[in-house]
């Protein structure tokens, strides 16, 4: 796949991200896409399947009343794209972590996507 299909199905999968739009996202994704997320050097979570991605997607929403990834840089290679991401978001609950419902959330960090047959096969979201 070419970088400007891949960049192109990017910047809708954040467009469809930061308007809660789940069903725009899965729309993008492989049956078998795999995602991780990592933080701090370690992995909090991993899923595989479209339908464990959507249950992550569906209780994430749930988390913040707006939330926001900007790109801010592409690099490609193959058939993958790493994006460097500027995100922000609002709380929606009281996190276990002893955030609170209206905190402000701001972090940089990065997405690697892989493609496979014209979709979205792996996301590794760091930060």
């Amino acid at each position: 796949m070419d970088s400007m299909k891949m960049k192109d199905m990017i910047e809708d999968y954040v467009k469809f991200y930061n308007s809660f739009d789940v069903e725009g996202m899965m729309a993008l994704l492989h049956g078998d896409i795999e995602f991780r997320n990592i933080s701090n050097d370690s992995m909090d979570m991993e899923t595989k399947g479209i339908e464990k991605f959507r249950e992550i997607a569906e209780q994430s929403k749930s988390l913040f009343t707006y939330r926001c990834q900007t790109i801010v840089g592409y690099s490609f290679e193959d058939d993958k794209a790493q994006v460097e991401i500027d995100y922000e978001g609002i709380l929606a609950k009281d996190l276990p972590n002893g955030m609170k419902a209206g905190d402000k959330i701001h972090m940089k960090g990065k997405s690697v996507f892989a493609f496979r047959d014209e979709k979205v096969a792996v996301i590794e979201d760091y930060s």
